[in-house]
């Protein structure tokens, strides 16, 4: 169990105070509605510094650690989950490209003022949890790249500074079909697309605040700096970030499971039935304490993983198995947290549903269940226990 020191209490206590007071009235009110977060709100995560959490210090940035890092992304998730995406969006490109002293130098004080949140274009219709399948093309041409193709799910794209695109930019090998992936950087004004690119909103059941599109390349136009790190080898940034990306996914479910267990506690000691407390009634105090030690295991298995990131090291099986265990433990407590709702858990005016929806999503992206049981399973038969 990471134990918090006093600076780790106050990087928790101030996002708390900071989600009591800002993020949840503006989530209850929009959320249900299916609206964006308001710049209001995006402005004052660049305040904060938490656009660039992950930005070390000396280009301007927090300097947090994955510890760090994830503690504060329960608490936004918490909140909602929209905002601590929003986050990762700020801090993502870090993960992905900027492996070089002059790209660091040239984004990362940006990231940290909060000038440059990036969206990240990287799935496809046919190409979600098998990446190296991606088929949305880059075509050098004489003064830079010409971009041809569709992308699914790239969130926060209209309202971005910039996307990262990963598009094939050559013919792989046979034996080696993640070959040949590039990154390109799309600087844009915020809510708009530059000419060559448009946009069309996915309709989701949840992870409202922050806009899903399906984008479509049409010959846009790309300068030839656009091009992140070395051509054709982008998959490897993309496959190196993975493990902090589920590490992170992993807090955010363990922020949307906690507040279904903070909601439904609250709930089960106001809310009379038969002429007692919800809370009187062994059959929900009982699912209370199930919650409860759920959640304490997630977050203890989420910390461990991040604090084997901090430390260096292959952390592929401890990073699978946090975000397999955080994630369903989110839908199973989420859902037990509409049940203890009775009918008022299911109606948009309270919160219930809402950790609900967003939970389930936290089992799907950044990889699939399925996809991190296959990973620590090959861990296993690979390495053993250990």
């Amino acid at each position: 169990m990471i134990e918090l020191d006093d600076r780790r209490r106050r990087i928790r206590d101030d996002a708390r105070v900071f989600v009591r007071e800002e993020v949840l009235p503006v989530a209850a009110e929009l959320d249900p509605r299916g609206e964006d977060m308001p710049w209001s709100l995006v402005d004052r995560l660049g305040e904060l510094g938490y656009l660039g959490a992950t930005v070390p210090e000396e280009h301007g940035g927090l300097g947090f650690g994955m510890v760090d890092y994830c503690i504060l992304i329960e608490e936004l998730a918490r909140g909602w989950l929209s905002v601590a995406s929003v986050v990762g969006r700020g801090n993502r490109i870090l993960e992905e490209v900027l492996d070089t002293d002059e790209l660091r130098r040239r984004y990362l004080p940006r990231i940290a003022r909060g000038e440059l949140i990036c969206a990240f274009a990287l799935s496809e219709a046919e190409a979600g949890s098998d990446v190296a399948n991606v088929a949305c093309r880059a075509v050098e041409t004489a003064d830079g790249w010409r971009i041809v193709g569709e992308k699914r799910w790239c969130g926060f794209a209209w309202r971005a500074d910039a996307i990262l695109l990963f598009a094939r930019t050559d013919d792989p090998p046979a034996d080696a079909p993640h070959r040949g992936i590039s990154a390109f950087l799309i600087e844009k004004d915020r809510e708009s697309f530059p000419e060559g690119l448009s946009g069309t909103p996915i309709d989701k059941i949840g992870y409202h605040g922050l806009t899903t599109w399906e984008l479509t390349f049409d010959g846009l136009a790309l300068p030839s700096e656009a091009l992140m790190g070395e051509r054709g080898e982008a998959f490897y940034g993309v496959m190196a970030g993975l493990d902090r990306k589920r590490v992170y996914t992993a807090a955010r479910a363990v922020g949307l499971a906690r507040g279904a267990l903070e909601d439904a506690l609250a709930y089960a000691t106001q809310r009379e039935q038969f002429d007692h407390q919800l809370a009187d009634f062994q059959s929900i105090r009982f699912m209370l304490a199930d919650m409860a030690t759920s959640v304490e295991a997630a977050r203890a298995l989420t910390l461990a993983a991040a604090d084997a990131l901090d430390r260096g090291g292959r952390v592929d099986r401890e990073a699978a198995m946090a975000k397999l265990f955080a994630t369903e433990v989110a839908e199973r407590v989420t859902r037990d947290g509409m049940q203890i709702h009775g009918g008022n858990g299911y109606i948009s005016a309270t919160p219930a549903q809402r950790y609900w929806r967003d939970a389930r999503l936290t089992t799907i992206f950044e990889g699939t269940s399925e996809i991190q049981r296959r990973i620590i399973a090959d861990r296993l038969v690979e390495d053993g226990l250990g």
